[in-house]
């Protein structure tokens, strides 16, 4: 499984840079703070209540086929719209005060299909501390099937990896729900193993939520209300279609791309640059800015505010992002913030980059 010992970041003059910054910005965000609280509850209110209300609809007119497969189609876009606007601030303790109430809202995650413990885990320990290092940012490591990064280990099956892409990323929601979740359970060399034992009841609410999310979605309208086999599977796809696009919508951008750095640590286990540095060579934003991001995606178009801020509501993200760019331009500072075309293109020549070792790469070009 490898060390166990954790990358360390050396100390270098941006981390006074970040210091100035970090003091600017928390000033910004406790004189927003009185006018937003309002937004920040309405908003972790209105996405569960818009997903619960969604099936509702789904189920009293279940009998119509379009309205059923268009109603799974939503809940497929309220899956994500829940994920970023609610289930990942809660994670992050930013919605209330509660640290009780945070977690409790985290249990949404549960409840949609996905496992929260070891979400939190591998999203808190690893990929806010060790962002984009192999073997602890455990965002890179989905599938044996990808090398997104070039310390991913090779396979020679990966020189075709640009090739079968669009085959695999159909079903990336579905394999995070069936397959992603129970192999960081049970498969100890999992790099989630490094730092953390599960708690036995950890196990009991996996599979616990796992039926109920499949109890809720397809065994209940076949029980209850009759739905046909085919109409169910039928709308259950169209769920995790609309779910999947908006997920790799989300994701892959601000983290994989060619834009974006993958550092090792070197023989003593160093990071070559500082914890702010690698934050911005390691995350880009993404330069749309309108009320679809702003409000349905969770402002996650500022990424980078939000790796540096994690312990800050995303809504106070695009005042903080202004507040980077003027200290980018003012100390040359490595932010990046591409269209977000052009993030989904610098991820496939990525994909496609990495389909050889970079070894051979060398060779090919000598």
């Amino acid at each position: 499984m490898g060390t166990k010992t954790k990358p360390r970041f050396r100390k270098e003059f941006s981390d006074e840079i970040f210091t100035k910054l970090r003091a600017e910005a928390n000033t910004l965000v406790k004189t927003l703070k009185p006018r937003r609280k309002k937004t920040i509850l309405f908003k972790a209110f209105l996405f569960p209540f818009l997903y619960f209300f969604t099936w509702v609809i789904a189920m009293v007119y279940a009998k119509i086929p379009w309205i059923l497969y268009t109603s799974y189609f939503i809940l497929g876009l309220l899956v994500v719209f829940n994920f970023v606007n609610v289930i990942h601030d809660a994670v992050h303790g930013t919605i209330f005060k509660s640290r009780w109430l945070n977690g409790m809202f985290v249990y949404l995650f549960d409840i949609l299909g996905a496992n929260s413990f070891i979400w939190r885990q591998r999203h808190i320990r690893f990929h806010h501390n060790y962002t984009n290092v192999m073997g602890w940012d455990t965002d890179i490591e989905h599938s044996n099937l990808l090398r997104v990064s070039p310390g991913n280990p090779y396979s020679k099956l990966h020189r075709y990896q640009h090739i079968y892409l669009p085959f695999i990323y159909p079903f990336y929601v579905l394999n995070w729900l069936l397959l992603r979740d129970f192999k960081d359970f049970f498969i100890k060399k999992k790099t989630v193993h490094k730092l953390i034992k599960i708690p036995r009841m950890e196990y009991f609410k996996l599979f616990f939520f796992k039926f109920f999310f499949f109890t809720f979605l397809i065994i209940i309208p076949k029980l209850i209300f009759d739905i046909s086999w085919g109409q169910l599977v039928t709308a259950f796809l169209f769920l995790m279609m609309s779910a999947n696009f908006f997920s790799l919508f989300t994701l892959l951008p601000p983290h994989a791309n060619t834009e974006n750095e993958f550092p090792l640590p070197d023989s003593n286990n160093n990071l070559e640059h500082g914890w702010f540095m690698h934050m911005l060579l390691t995350t880009n934003d993404i330069r749309e800015e309108n009320l679809f991001f702003r409000f349905f995606m969770g402002n996650f178009n500022c990424h980078v505010a939000h790796h540096l801020f994690a312990n800050t509501h995303h809504i106070f993200y695009p005042e903080i992002t202004r507040l980077l760019k003027s200290y980018s331009i003012q100390y040359d500072l490595p932010y990046q913030n591409l269209p977000i075309l052009e993030t989904l293109k610098k991820h496939y020549l990525l994909i496609k980059q990495n389909r050889i070792p970079v070894l051979a790469i060398m060779e090919e070009s000598m």
